[in-house]
């Protein structure tokens, strides 16, 4: 064979391999695009499905909360009507005493005497049974708050036992 001739069979075989390679580069590209659009695809759809999860959880827990917001707010407001009916009541029962329109009294245990009715009648009274001695207004006043105290303490025991019951229950 002659050198040129060699030559062109050489730059022959060399535009086959380049051609090759080519075209094999090519249909390599053609199928790793393919798969990594797929991939995409399948990535995108992953992602939207989170975020759809996500955004399905965040509603429910809006939800749960408006709802735990409503039913304080309710457990508020009975709290608060149950306080203002005691003060009302208490403002009722002090205005009362200083007016001397009632009088407190206490029941005087008398040791001695085994029978509920007096041997003796009393001169200023037509009540019969256990003897009372009426307090002075100071210290009815001052009972009267410590009752108006207890009274708040136990709505709001009241209104945390129910609220506790509340949680409990969820």
């Amino acid at each position: 064979m002659n050198p040129l001739g060699l030559k062109a069979w050489a730059v022959g075989v060399l535009a086959v391999v380049l051609l090759a390679v080519g075209v094999t580069w090519r249909v390599q590209d053609w199928r790793y695009g393919g798969r990594l659009a797929d991939q995409a695809r399948l990535h995108q759809s992953d992602l939207d499905n989170i975020s759809s999860a996500a955004a399905t959880q965040a509603k429910a827990e809006q939800d749960k909360r408006l709802v735990l917001e409503q039913q304080l707010s309710a457990s508020e407001q009975t709290h608060f009507r149950k306080l203002s009916d005691a003060q009302r009541d208490q403002d009722r029962l002090r205005d009362r005493l200083a007016t001397a329109d009632l009088r407190l009294s206490v029941l005087i245990e008398d040791p001695a005497s085994c029978s509920p009715v007096s041997a003796t009648a009393g001169a200023g009274g037509v009540v019969h049974g256990r003897a009372r001695a009426q307090l002075d207004p100071a210290h009815a006043q001052r009972i009267i708050g410590i009752t108006d105290d207890g009274d708040r303490g136990l709505i709001a025991l009241a209104a945390c036992q129910a609220y506790v019951r509340g949680l409990n229950q969820r």
